[in-house]
């Protein structure tokens, strides 16, 4: 098996293409894709509805497939495994944010923010799960379960349990879709702390031009194609960008 330390790109896409439907009915969700996603860098994937961008970040990671393509996490072909071997590599290398925290509401904080490694009967790098806890700013919550947690708390739970396993990308599907501007700003500042201070690799779907202006860069999607790519992007400039896709 390769050393996946040896890689430098965290998740790719090659000629990546999936299609809904057949015949006069085809739609065409991703157009020949080609991305690198380099370790240690935040990426937004930004487009107007319909552009692809949740499609190509679910075949990415794994919970979808192409039609044709290929996608790599650390080196490995997802289309090469199995799906035991997939929900495998998904649980051990991958890390998910979702706009809706999917938490489990019987398990207090701490619980849910292990649960991925308890199932793999992993035990967690104690060193490393308090630095994340403590990043977050959840040290005296960790006893609380979901419904005695603010929104911005429970998803600051979602963010350590993507960043607790020490993943080999995170994947953030709208993550401050459904919170207020203050604690989406506190979650976008704590995700760009994850890959400044602890190296981790984020891609992340937004139509927020604030928050991909905490990205390193964003690629910009319209037909399910790659049709831009900006590095260094604040929030104007991704505005402007977005007007002129049509969003």
């Amino acid at each position: 098996m390769t050393d996946t330390a040896t890689w430098t790109t965290a998740a790719s896409a090659l000629e990546a293409t999936k299609t809904y439907g057949s015949g006069d009915t085809q739609v065409v969700a991703l157009d020949h894709v080609t991305a690198e996603f380099p370790q240690g860098q935040f990426t937004a994937i930004m487009g107007p509805s319909g552009s692809g961008k949740s499609t190509l970040m679910h075949c990415l990671a794994g919970l979808d497939r192409l039609t044709s393509g290929s996608v790599f996490i650390a080196g490995v072909d997802l289309s090469s495994l199995d799906d035991k071997a997939l929900t495998l590599l998904r649980r051990d290398q991958v890390g998910f944010i979702f706009q809706a925290f999917n938490l489990i509401p019987t398990l207090t904080a701490i619980e849910n923010i292990t649960l991925p490694m308890d199932l793999g009967g992993r035990k967690p790098d104690q060193a490393w799960l308090d630095r994340v806890i403590d990043t977050v700013g959840l040290r005296d919550r960790l006893s609380h379960r979901p419904s005695e947690l603010s929104g911005g708390q429970q998803q600051r739970v979602a963010v350590s349990r993507a960043l607790a396993s020490q993943p080999k990308i995170i994947f953030a599907d709208e993550p401050t879709g459904n919170l207020d501007s203050r604690t989406g700003t506190e979650i976008l500042t704590f995700m760009r702390k994850a890959v400044d201070e602890l190296g981790q690799t984020i891609v992340m779907v937004t139509h927020d031009p604030g928050a991909a202006g905490y990205a390193d860069r964003v690629l910009f999607l319209a037909d399910g194609r790659v049709v831009d790519e900006m590095l260094e992007p604040t929030a104007a400039k991704v505005l402007d960008k977005m007007k002129s896709l049509g969003d």
